[in-house]
C-alpha cells in the first residue's frame, strides 16, 4: 500500500511540474526542422507553431538596460545576452547577442520603477517589447538566416490575435511587402538568479530592415535601394529635404525625422533627392500624365491589394488617415514600394476615425493625403480595388470572411491558451474586446453579435 501511495505521489508531482520552464541545455543545433521541413525565415516565423525563446543575461547587463531606459526611454542601446530558440526538438543556441527595448508609446520598463536596479527577491516584472540582434556582437550569426527579431507583447489586444491576423492575411493575399509574424513563448533569466522568468506568449515579428529587403530580392529589382521609415506627418505632399534625415538616438536626446532613412545612410543627399523627386512628380502630375507615370513609378495592383487588406482590417494609424506608421522602398529602378507596418490596433480597435467597421472604404481617412485618392480617381483602378475587397470577403476564400477568420483565430487560441499565464501577472487571459481607449468598444471578433468581420463585409463599396 505504501509503495502504491508513493507511486501516486510521484505521478502527481510530475503532473504539477509539467509547465515549469525547462533547463536550457546548450547543444549544437540540428541541421533542419525535421517535422515541418521549413527553412529560412519561414522556419522562424511559423504561424502554425509556438516555439520557445530563452534569453539569459547577467545582472550587470540587465541593470544597464534599466539604467538606459531611465536616462532616455527611447534609447536604442543594446546589452549582451545569450539566446536559445527551441522548436519541435530542434535547439538553436546563439551566444553574445544584442538585446534592447523597443516601441513608441508602448515602450516601458521591463522591471521595477525608475531608479531601481534588479531585485533577485520579489522582482517586479512588466511586459515590454524587445529587439534581438543576433548579429550585433558576433558578425554573421543568425537563426536560420534571420539576424534580427522583434519580440512584441500583446499590448491592448486581449484577443491575442490582431496584428498576427493582419500580417497573416497580407501573406495569404499575396502582399509580399508585409512583414512576417507568428507566436512564441518567451522566457528570461538573470544569470545570477535561480529561476527563469516566464513572460508568457509573445509575437515574433520580422523587422523592416536590410534583411527584410534581402529576403525579398526576388521581387525587388536589386536589394541596395533606399529604405525609409515614415513617421507622423509623412503625407507625401511636402518635399522639403529638412523633413528627411537619419534617426539619431542617444542616452540624452532623440531625433526622429518625418522620413527616416534606414539604408545607404552615407549617401543621404542622393536618397533625399530621389524622395523629393518622387513627391514632386506625384503631386504635380495630373490626369493621363499621372496615370502613365504612376503605372511605372510603383506596382499599382500590389498597392491596391495592400490597401484592400489594410482598410478591411481597420488600419487607421498609417498613411491614408494619420500620415504615420509605414515604410517604403525605392529599388534599383527607382520603383516605389509601400510596406505596411504596425497593425496591433486594428479589427475594431480604432481612434482618430469614425467607426472603422463602417467607414467608407473608398474615402478612408484624410482626403488631404493624396496617394490613394489620386489612384482611385481612375475607374479601372477603382474597380480593381473593389474587386480585391470582394475577393477578400468571398466565403469561398480562406481570407477575411467571418467564419474563415474565426476558425483561424480559434486555432491560434488552441495553440497558445495554456501558455498565457505568466510571471508579470499581466494579460493573463484571452479577452475578445478592443482596447479600452478606442472609440468602438462594442466590436467582437469571435461572437456573432457585433462581429467586426461581419459588419465590415456588410459595408463594402459597390
Amino acid at each position: 500500500m505504501r509503495k502504491y501511495l508513493f507511486l501516486v505521489f510521484i505521478l502527481l508531482l510530475c503532473w504539477s511540474c509539467r509547465d515549469e520552464v525547462p533547463e536550457v541545455v546548450v547543444d549544437p543545433p540540428a541541421p533542419k526542422d525535421t517535422v515541418t521541413g521549413k527553412t529560412g525565415s519561414a522556419y522562424v516565423f511559423d504561424i502554425e507553431k509556438v516555439p520557445e525563446v530563452y534569453i539569459e543575461t547577467s545582472t550587470v547587463e540587465w541593470n544597464k538596460l534599466l539604467s538606459y531606459f531611465d536616462q532616455n526611454p527611447y534609447n536604442e542601446e543594446f546589452i549582451r545576452a545569450d539566446f536559445v530558440f527551441v522548436k519541435e526538438g530542434r535547439r538553436d543556441t546563439l551566444e553574445n547577442i544584442g538585446l534592447r527595448l523597443r516601441g513608441n508609446t508602448s515602450r516601458r520598463r521591463p522591471e521595477g520603477n525608475k531608479g531601481e536596479l534588479h531585485k533577485s527577491e520579489n522582482p517586479d516584472w512588466h511586459h515590454s517589447h524587445f529587439s534581438v540582434n543576433l548579429n550585433k556582437y558576433v558578425k554573421g550569426q543568425s537563426l536560420s538566416g534571420t539576424q534580427k527579431i522583434t519580440l512584441k507583447w500583446f499590448k491592448d489586444d486581449g484577443v491575442y490575435a490582431r496584428e498576427v491576423y493582419c500580417y497573416d492575411l497580407f501573406e495569404r493575399f499575396g502582399v509580399w511587402t508585409a512583414p512576417q509574424s507568428s507566436y512564441c513563448r518567451l522566457f528570461l533569466k538573470i544569470r545570477e538568479d535561480e529561476k527563469w522568468i516566464n513572460y508568457g506568449v509573445y509575437e515574433l515579428l520580422e523587422p523592416v530592415d536590410n534583411d527584410f529587403i534581402e529576403n525579398r530580392k526576388k521581387h525587388f529589382q536589386g536589394s541596395s535601394g533606399n529604405l525609409w521609415k515614415a513617421n507622423w506627418g509623412a503625407d507625401l505632399v511636402n518635399p522639403e529635404k529638412s523633413r528627411m534625415g537619419i534617426e539619431q538616438v542617444t542616452l540624452s536626446s532623440t531625433y526622429h525625422p518625418v522620413y527616416d532613412l534606414k539604408t545607404n545612410e552615407t549617401d543621404l543627399e542622393t536618397a533625399r533627392n530621389q524622395l523629393a523627386g518622387f513627391i514632386n512628380q506625384f503631386n504635380l502630375k495630373q490626369g493621363d500624365d499621372f496615370k502613365i507615370w504612376i503605372a511605372t513609378a510603383t506596382d499599382v495592383p500590389l498597392l491596391l491589394k495592400t490597401y484592400a487588406v489594410s482598410t478591411l482590417c481597420g488600419m487607421w494609424d498609417d498613411y491614408w488617415n494619420n500620415s504615420n506608421n509605414f515604410y517604403f522602398y525605392f529599388d534599383a529602378n527607382d520603383k516605389f514600394y509601400f510596406i505596411p507596418f504596425d497593425y496591433d490596433n486594428t479589427l475594431g480597435t480604432s481612434l482618430l476615425m469614425p467607426d472603422a467597421g463602417r467607414q467608407d472604404l473608398l474615402n478612408w481617412g484624410k482626403s488631404s493625403n493624396p496617394m490613394m485618392k489620386k489612384i482611385l480617381a481612375f475607374s479601372e483602378y477603382r474597380e480593381l480595388y473593389i474587386s480585391y475587397l470582394n475577393e477578400l470577403c468571398d466565403p469561398a476564400n480562406d481570407l477575411f470572411y467571418y467564419t474563415r477568420s474565426i476558425d483561424r483565430i480559434q486555432k491560434w487560441h488552441d495553440m497558445i491558451r495554456y501558455y498565457i499565464t505568466n510571471d508579470t501577472g499581466e494579460d493573463m487571459e484571452i479577452k475578445d474586446v478592443p482596447a479600452g481607449w478606442g472609440n468602438c468598444p462594442h466590436y467582437r471578433l469571435l461572437n456573432a453579435s457585433n462581429n467586426y468581420f461581419v459588419i465590415r463585409a456588410q459595408n463594402l463599396p459597390k
